[in-house]
């Protein structure tokens, strides 16, 4: 007996350790979303979320090996959830997702921009204010976030795709009405991905806010020492101007101060 309960303790003290164990590498979901992440045919991976990990090593005791794995959109979401990945980049925060990873702060995207909706430039569609929306077939990321109103609106008619390349080459071949987007960052995205934004059209109506795109955590990993480490190294890079010059090559504003945590 007292051999099973000691087998017992040491079962649950590996356990334990390992839930918190260091990690010696991190996992990153990358998403091709140029010109934030880039899948190159060969399979080689770049963009800001790998940059600002790289910027983070010194923040940290141990270091870490950085891992990209490449997925869409959709199954980056559902692997960071499922925590087969430790981090997804660019994800806005929403009291759902909270309940699902951990945002870290501060966010490093801050774009003064609008969603937008883009119809084919031949069709003679007009969305002049919301409720126009109604009865359009509205292509958007599967996993994605948008506005408050736009999310939460059930009587929408939305078709959910794997990428920005599917939701344009739908609309191309007339097999959805519009394509939400994010202003700033849609036109660069298809000229990248050599998408022919000449033959589509904005409408008039648009949602404009401040949108902020945040690093998540697993909730698994959000338990261990190197995330801790990271998200005091987010903060600390951030107030010391760091993190503005790791975004500056993509063209991002620089991080608001009123948006910086306290340090602990």
């Amino acid at each position: 007996m007292k051999c099973s309960i000691v087998s017992l303790w040491l079962m649950v003290l590996l356990l334990v350790n390992t839930a918190y164990a260091d990690h010696d590498k991190v996992y990153v979901a990358i998403d091709h979303a140029p010109p934030y992440s880039v899948i190159t045919d060969e399979g080689d991976v770049s963009g800001l979320i790998i940059d600002i990990l790289t910027q983070l090593q010194p923040y940290t005791k141990k270091g870490y090996k950085i891992e990209p794995v490449p997925c869409p959109f959709s199954r980056c979401m559902r692997m960071l959830i499922q925590g087969e990945v430790d981090v997804l980049g660019g994800l806005i925060r929403t009291p759902e997702r909270e309940r699902m990873m951990q945002f870290v702060s501060p966010p490093y995207m801050a774009l003064p921009s609008s969603f937008v909706f883009y119809a084919k430039q031949s069709s003679d569609i007009e969305v002049n204010a919301y409720a126009d929306l109604k009865n359009k077939r509205i292509a958007v990321m599967r996993g994605g976030v948008y506005f408050t109103q736009f999310n939460e609106d059930r009587s929408l008619n939305k078709v959910a795709v794997p990428s920005e390349r599917v939701a344009v080459d739908l609309l191309l071949k007339g097999r959805v009405d519009l394509v939400i987007a994010v202003e700033d960052t849609a036109e660069v995205a298809m000229s990248v991905l050599d998408q022919p934004a000449s033959k589509l059209k904005k409408v008039a109506y648009r949602y404009t806010n401040t949108i902020y795109g945040h690093m998540a955590f697993s909730k698994a990993f959000a338990k261990s020492a190197l995330a801790i480490q990271l998200n005091q190294g987010m903060i600390d890079m951030a107030k010391v101007g760091t993190l503005d010059r790791v975004i500056a090559p993509y063209h991002l504003p620089k991080i608001p101060k009123v948006l910086l945590p306290h340090s602990p």
